[in-house]
């Protein structure tokens, strides 16, 4: 995690009258170190083996308290469960979800980007936001379909 978050993240505890805490910083470090995108569970299994003592509530507020800051948000994909995914600033990027394993693979595609704009200009739109998922099987799960049971 660098300081830049974690200044983000304490400007937000300041902005909700709230005390300066540990536990936050705690969870925001783990998340950031993850890498990945996460459900509450998965992320209150990660910090408890580090941190043993936190508390699934605290992960639930420390995680809203990270979104608002901006430095998370939540993305549901087709199987409509909520995962979070950490945000750097300027970062976009789409997905390719595994319909198998549920792999996830955050994907940065400048054709994309470029078409995106040319449709937005072409229907006389202004850009907001955009999501772009594309479902499929990943190279393990195909090997493992193609090579039978393992």
């Amino acid at each position: 995690m660098n300081p830049d978050e974690k200044k983000i993240l304490e400007e937000q505890i300041k902005s909700k009258s709230l005390r300066h805490s540990q536990p936050r910083e705690k969870i925001l470090e783990v998340f950031v170190k993850a890498n990945k995108h996460l459900t509450v569970q998965e992320l209150y299994f990660l910090v408890k083996k580090k941190y043993p003592d936190t508390g699934l509530a605290t992960v639930y507020r420390a995680l809203k308290l990270i979104c608002e800051a901006g430095l998370c948000r939540e993305v549901r994909f087709e199987d409509g469960i909520a995962r979070y995914e950490f945000v750097r600033e300027g970062d976009h990027h789409d997905h390719l979800i595994c319909i198998k394993c549920g792999r996830v693979e955050e994907i940065y595609d400048p054709e994309i980007e470029r078409l995106q704009h040319k449709i937005y200009k072409k229907y006389k739109f202004i850009p907001h936001a955009h999501n772009l998922e594309l479902y499929g099987i990943c190279d393990k799960c195909s090997k493992k379909h193609l090579g039978g049971s393992k």
